[in-house]
């Protein structure tokens, strides 16, 4: 990993169909710092001290301390299949961290049948050289072949009993749809990685985990204050969403979607009444969603509870207006690189992380206001 020490203003002005217009250049609110550097990063979390904990694609934990000075690599993950989209995935730390250690993570491995993404937790050494004790508490299922749309996306519940999970529909399609296939859904576990108990859909025959299904590739998942929870997922050639996640809903793929096939074939758009939950925004053009933050601090008072999107192939930060159950799009700031992941640190700031693949060069930077 490279460490850098360098701040400059963000002088890029971003345009993208469907989206309000951007704030010309002079008038972007935040100034960037960068503060490292990865191989292909995936995720961050911080820890209460300010330092980060970084996911690469490759399989290695990076812990940085909060001004980037100093990088080591947190020993204790388990192999990954990092071929294709697979990889060292989220990272997250338990809801009672600051008495158990416990750090969950997500990860693409071989196994029976094929591919696919597990959860799993260790406890942070006391000096956070490794993980104790590391165990994998959830495997996707079934394990398919190919290396494509694993998601792996952890959140908690505003109440730390439950940890919801991502699992994508790996390029399969039909799975989203399929009541016993993990693939394509929001689950929900409990912080042991068992099916939660009073899940909506077990009574109907479904896999006892399922939240929510039909579903594409789901690459960020959050709560608002409220408690409201938020997703973000790719759709097909176009038809990238934001979704309400509703306990039991079907939100349709790959019956309908406001995207097309890759190969030109149509897909029925959502219209009211078709029996789906339709998304609350969608993108078309694909912006090419990565990572989802819900905005809670006081550096910019104007964003709070507003929702931030990192853009792949848009190599953009997006922000999206929540208003309640209700969603409309904001800013679109152009970054110049591949945006995997965006998370907010414990002063407030807003921190990205750039792809490391297409051009981008994997920088984790901390976006703060102007002075």
């Amino acid at each position: 990993m490279r460490l850098l020490f360098l701040s400059l203003p963000i002088l890029l002005i971003a345009c993208s169909a469907n989206q309000a217009a951007p704030a010309a250049g002079g008038d972007l609110p935040f100034a960037k710092t960068v503060v490292a550097d990865f191989d292909s990063p995936w995720a961050m979390t911080f820890l209460p001290d300010g330092r980060v904990l970084v996911t690469e694609k490759a399989g290695q934990l990076k812990l940085v301390s909060a001004d980037g000075k100093q990088a080591t690599t947190v020993a204790g993950t388990l192999p990954v299949d990092s071929a294709g989209q697979g990889g060292l995935m989220d990272v997250v730390l338990s809801p009672g961290f600051a008495q158990d250690r416990l750090v969950y993570f997500s990860f693409s491995q071989t196994g029976p049948g094929g591919k696919g993404v597990a959860l799993a937790r260790g406890t942070l050494a006391a000096d956070a050289s490794r993980l104790e004790d590391v165990a994998v508490i959830f495997r996707a299922h079934p394990y398919v072949e190919g290396d494509g749309h694993y998601s792996g996306r952890i959140a908690f519940s505003p109440d730390g009993q439950y940890l919801f999970f991502t699992n994508g529909e790996r390029q399969k399609f039909d799975p989203a749809q399929d009541p016993k296939a993990t693939l394509g859904k929001v689950l929900r576990l409990t912080l042991d990685g068992k099916p939660a108990p009073g899940n909506p859909l077990a009574a109907q025959g479904f896999d006892p985990a399922i939240w929510s299904y039909g579903h594409r590739n789901l690459l960020g998942i959050a709560f608002d204050s409220a408690g409201n929870l938020w997703e973000q997922e790719m759709g097909p050639k176009g038809g990238d969403e934001v979704n309400l996640i509703v306990a039991g809903k079907n939100y349709g793929y790959p019956k309908v979607s406001n995207g097309s096939h890759y190969d030109g074939r149509d897909i029925p758009d959502h219209k009211p009444g078709d029996g789906f939950e339709a998304p609350k925004i969608w993108w078309n053009p694909s912006i090419s969603p990565g990572g989802l933050m819900i905005y809670s601090g006081d550096l910019f008072p104007a964003w709070k509870g507003d929702a931030f999107i990192g853009g792949l192939s848009a190599q953009a930060l997006l922000r999206v207006d929540l208003d309640g159950t209700n969603a409309k799009k904001g800013d679109q700031w152009d970054m110049g690189a591949r945006i995997r992941e965006v998370e907010q640190g414990p002063d407030g700031a807003i921190w990205v992380l750039e792809d490391g693949s297409d051009g981008s060069q994997g920088r984790l930077i901390k976006l703060t206001p102007k002075s």
